[in-house]
């Protein structure tokens, strides 16, 4: 598994929950030394025991963690670039929805040996989509609900995400959209901003 997802969640914990928590975490999982570098790879077994060791450590079930990971993702300030990324996607909820099918491939762009897992978007009658999401990492359709509930209240929309798992690393998100126009949404700016 490549270093940027287990650093993700190292962060994750850390900015959420403090270093004394990740320490416990990594402890639990047996990571030594207790840190993930985001550039190097890792064995696919080590992120599995990071995530069961997180839901340990916060009581939590694992996939009420990642959906927390996913929000975490696009809200935290040190992951603005993951919110900058997605974005970009399009001027509204729809078109950033139809743009996640490349949300791999613009991740590469990003860090050429990243492989985020598969997802496909489905488009159904009066405003219902489904997301497929494939991916070794259990759970990942949470992250994708947490991730989802962010960027709809990003753009403005009001939706109903709903989680069905079909089978082992194939889990589907139902996006039901209610009203595209509820609120403003958050500001974004092409060019970002220097401090």
């Amino acid at each position: 598994m490549h270093g940027l997802i287990n650093h993700s969640f190292q962060s994750f914990m850390r900015d959420s929950y403090g270093e004394r928590a990740w320490l416990e975490v990594a402890a639990r999982a047996g990571i030594t030394p207790p840190s993930f570098e985001a550039m190097l790879s890792y064995d696919d077994a080590i992120t599995p025991a990071v995530l069961n060791a997180m839901a340990l450590v916060l009581r939590r079930s694992s996939d009420e963690v990642m959906e927390d990971i996913g929000t975490y993702l696009v809200t935290h300030p040190n992951t603005e670039a993951v919110r900058r990324l997605l974005r970009f996607g399009g001027m509204n909820f729809e078109d950033f929805l139809y743009s996640l099918d490349d949300l791999p491939d613009r991740a590469r762009m990003a860090v050429s040996d990243l492989r985020l897992p598969a997802i496909e978007l489905h488009s159904h009658e009066a405003g219902r989509y489904s997301l497929i999401c494939e991916s070794p990492i259990a759970g990942f359709g949470h992250l994708m609900m947490g991730v989802l509930r962010v960027m709809a209240d990003d753009y403005g929309t009001l939706a109903v995400l709903d989680l069905e798992q079909s089978e082992t690393g194939r889990e589907t998100v139902q996006i039901q959209l209610i009203e595209t126009d509820y609120s403003n949404g958050r500001v974004f700016d092409l060019g970002a901003r220097a401090s």
